[in-house]
């Protein structure tokens, strides 16, 4: 992960400490010094009578009382795969993100995490005032890095939710509208037996395209067949595999919703290596607009998603919550755009 572990001084009280002496959980002592809504007041006076016994000074907290800023942000990949980093997604987000800080003073730090020995090593590394908050893209649905992070009062911010219920605060985008938009545009266009290659089900924007797509036909009186759904990973080669896989089970296909541009373009490969021709036989959407979509052949109709609002939106988010924490968490949902060019 290219970070220091940092070792807590002998005899310095913990977290741990804190919540085992006032009988609570961390993510209550992480409320009680963060002056949050929501505890008790019985409770608030354990917690600080174990603060005040155990002499626990929180590293944010001693940060601030001196007056200091560690002046940097991490922007943290929670992607298991090192290849991932390589799709145009994430290179979009950096470069967003990275040109929203360009006006401040603020250095921003690039790290992936993949295991739990990581998360562990970037919550230590962070709690110790290396950075002044964080930024987390591509989170799984049961990565449980956003919730360590809120327990220690870091300022966070993630890139899309892990759920429909989410706690911290996020930005992301339209998925389950943008998704609906393209497959009605498929229809409108007389397309009638329109597949779809999803993203890993772990991950909630994968999630909430593959329901916009079944909202679409359910809208228009057509049954979405199990033999039209082929999972994807957001990559090329997944495109290409899902397409070639539902070519073969399901030759009827006449539409293709894929859930990433990525996955777009491969698909785009795998009818052209089976002779189907695009749009005539079989009309292609994807979903970002990335760079990628203006030089595929034919140029890919897609779901635009701005991200470079998005990247923007995260920064302004979690800038504010460092000058000011606030007691409640923030959701922001981006509109989404469909971009019509040659493939449909």
């Amino acid at each position: 992960m290219g970070v220091v572990m940092l070792r807590r001084r002998p005899g310095t009280p913990t977290l741990e400490e804190v919540a085992a002496l006032a009988g609570v959980g961390r993510g209550t002592v992480s409320r009680v010094i963060n002056n949050a809504a929501g505890v008790r007041d019985t409770t608030r006076r354990a917690v600080q009578r174990a603060i005040a016994e155990l002499g626990y000074v929180p590293n944010l907290a001693a940060r601030t009382l001196a007056g200091r800023r560690a002046d940097a942000v991490a922007l943290v990949m929670t992607e298991p795969d090192w290849r991932q980093f390589g799709e145009p997604f994430f290179s979009e987000i950096v470069r967003s993100v990275g040109d929203a800080l360009t006006e401040t003073e603020v250095q921003l730090l690039l790290t992936l995490v993949r295991t739990d020995a990581e998360r562990q090593r970037l919550v230590e590394y962070a709690r110790g005032g290396r950075v002044d908050g964080v930024m987390l893209m591509s989170v799984h649905a049961a990565d449980p890095l956003p919730d360590m992070l809120a327990e220690v009062g870091l300022p966070t911010v993630l890139l899309g939710r892990r759920s429909g219920d989410e706690s911290v605060t996020y930005v992301d985008a339209d998925n389950v509208g943008g998704a609906r938009t393209a497959v009605s545009h498929l229809l409108d266009t007389g397309r009638r037996a329109i597949a779809t290659i999803t993203g890993p089900p772990d991950m909630y924007v994968a999630r909430c395209r593959l329901r916009g797509y079944r909202e679409a036909l359910e809208r228009a009186g057509v049954e979405a067949r199990e033999s039209w759904t082929a999972q994807g990973d957001f990559s090329a080669d997944s495109g290409h595999r899902a397409m070639a896989e539902l070519i073969e089970r399901a030759p009827e296909i006449d539409g293709v919703f894929a859930a990433s541009d990525t996955m777009a373009a491969g698909a785009l490969g795998a009818l052209r290596a089976a002779g189907r021709r695009v749009p005539d036989d079989v009309a292609v959407i994807g979903f970002d607009d990335f760079p990628l979509a203006q030089h595929t052949d034919p140029k890919l109709t897609t779901v635009r998603q701005p991200l470079e609002e998005i990247g923007h939106t995260m920064v302004r988010l979690l800038l504010e919550e460092m000058e000011e924490p606030s007691a409640a968490w923030r959701h922001v949902i981006h509109r989404t755009e469909l971009v019509l060019r040659g493939s449909a």
